[in-house]
């Protein structure tokens, strides 16, 4: 779990947070979790500071979130201190979900996925399949190749095709839809998609 590692979700340099973390939940897992889509055991991979997490947790489910960065984690923690909530928060690679030892029926991912080059997505996906229970859902917002323009906010914009061939195996992808994540660069936001898949 080195602080180097490539992924790193929060960054805890002089740059600050990452333009996702926007200190509320992204409003398209908002209006997930309003429709009653988050159930059971609630795992936010690559928590940040903890927002989701604690969405899940003010729902009255048995939430834990994961993350590298230990200041985030300690930024979400004093988060659910001053709200009253009990959500989990460990320090973990997102590489090897499996070694979390548990399962969940609900598991989201908000920006990790489209951080990660080629390489690392077929272990990262193996991974959510680990940890999520069948019948389990997965429930991802990432970056989208549909976004133009000069803002800068990932290494990779995800194209459709590219979840597709990410979630083929073990997951019934039950939609791709086009949604916008909200971002601290641009403040109508930046084009991403909202995956929705079905471990089988």
């Amino acid at each position: 779990m080195a602080d180097s590692h490539p992924y790193r979700h929060t960054s805890t340099t002089q740059a600050g947070p990452p333009p996702w973390e926007i200190g509320r939940p992204q409003p398209a897992l908002l209006d997930l979790s309003s429709a009653g889509l988050f159930r059971g055991q609630v795992l936010d991979v690559g928590c940040g500071t903890g927002e989701h997490a604690l969405l899940a947790a003010d729902l009255g489910l048995d939430a834990t979130g994961i993350d590298l960065d230990p200041l985030a984690l300690r930024a979400a923690e004093e988060k659910a201190t001053a709200r009253n909530l009990a959500p989990t928060f460990v320090r973990h690679d997102a590489l090897h979900l499996a070694e979390l030892g548990d399962a969940y029926d609900t598991v989201l991912d908000c920006a990790l996925f489209h951080a990660l080059g080629t390489a690392d997505r077929a272990a990262y996906v193996k991974g959510l399949r680990s940890v999520t229970r069948p019948g389990g859902r997965l429930f991802m917002l990432c970056y989208s190749d549909q976004q133009t323009g000069a803002v800068v906010v990932s290494p990779h914009r995800v194209a459709r095709g590219e979840l597709e061939t990410a979630f083929a195996d073990g997951w019934r992808i039950d939609s791709i839809v086009p949604t916008t994540m909200e971002v601290t660069l641009d403040p109508t936001g930046i084009r991403a998609w909202l995956l929705t898949a079905t471990r089988s």
